[in-house]
């Protein structure tokens, strides 16, 4: 019996991981579906990028004979880096197993790792879109990582830890308090999450204009489950930044106990501010052009300012008082 109350903790652990991986898709339908009936049109249902990766996973991947073993081990890769990644932020507890390692350093260090190979891939098989936007991945990833890293940690700054689930914990366990340095820290990491994601303004996830897009120019050489698995990695990668902003800034709700009401609560809360954040972004893709190129980096500066005026706020305010 003592056994199995050890073992539980880590099932449900391991349930969080593939609750990730099953809201992924979820998700993006989600949010096609709204983008659709504001443009006052059906849209696909919720369900279809479900359907989609079914089909990707059934179809042969076919390889570019100038392609190197790298090219084959990418989405393999790319997968299991974000989908630890995501894992390691709580999603419907704080006090798993697994938060022992859902540190700050570890998420970006996961990501970054994905991104590397990401761009790697892009040009691996030496055609000028991939090339192309495997220096635009880079071009954004320069200036977003040290803008996520400023802004969550101003939060970290306030918990005394860079640990997410104490973090999450201690913003539940202080009550609704009302910081400058939290809002300048949400600003800042939203803007960095519409980049990292490749949504609107900063690129877009429908298109395939050879001069416009960046996350889709490094999977053109790709099909089958290869495909299959770097889509499925990206809708991972929308739910961990929808996460990490919903369970950070808004953490009510997730459960700090085990227990099945507490659990039951915890998922509940989650996939409704997940459905809000998904409806949001539905709305800002709907009323925002997609950026050029160029602009990206005022962009992407103006989130490294907001989160630096989040960090320099706690400082001031308070540290300085």
């Amino acid at each position: 019996m003592d056994h199995f109350l050890n073992m539980a903790p880590w099932g449900l652990a391991l349930l969080q991981a593939l609750l990730y991986a099953a809201l992924g898709p979820l998700l993006v339908g989600w949010v096609r579906k709204v983008k659709a009936r504001l443009q006052n049109r059906r849209g696909a249902p919720i369900i279809q990028p479900y359907r989609d990766l079914w089909k990707l996973f059934a179809k042969e991947a076919r390889v570019a004979h100038t392609a190197s073993p790298v090219f084959r081990s990418a989405p393999y890769i790319v997968f299991v880096a974000t989908w630890l990644a995501a894992a390691t932020i709580p999603l419907v507890a704080t006090n798993l197993p697994t938060a022992a390692i859902a540190d700050i350093i570890a998420l970006v260090g996961l990501l970054a790792l994905a991104r590397f190979f990401l761009a790697l891939v892009g040009m691996d098989v030496g055609t000028a879109f991939g090339g192309m936007g495997a220096s635009r991945e880079m071009l954004v990833s320069a200036l977003a990582e040290p803008a996520m890293l400023v802004a969550v940690f101003s939060l970290a700054m306030t918990a005394h830890s860079t640990n997410l689930a104490s973090v999450v914990e201690y913003h539940l366990n202080s009550g609704l308090v009302l910081r400058p340095s939290f809002l300048f820290a949400l600003g800042g990491l939203l803007l960095v999450a519409l980049a990292e994601t490749g949504r609107i303004p900063v690129d877009n996830p429908a298109t395939h204009l050879e001069l416009t897009m960046i996350h889709e120019a490094m999977l053109l050489e790709y099909s089958g489950r290869h495909l299959g698995l770097m889509e499925w990695a990206a809708q991972i990668k929308l739910v961990l930044y929808g996460t990490l902003i919903v369970n950070i800034f808004f953490p009510w709700g997730i459960a700090q106990s085990l227990t099945p009401v507490a659990l039951g609560v915890g998922l509940a809360a989650i996939v409704t501010k997940l459905l809000i954040l998904g409806a949001a972004l539905a709305v800002a893709e709907t009323v925002l052009a997609k950026m050029r190129l160029f602009r990206v980096s005022a962009f992407l500066n103006l989130s490294l300012l907001l989160s630096l005026l989040g960090l320099l706020s706690h400082i001031i305010l308070e540290v300085g008082a």
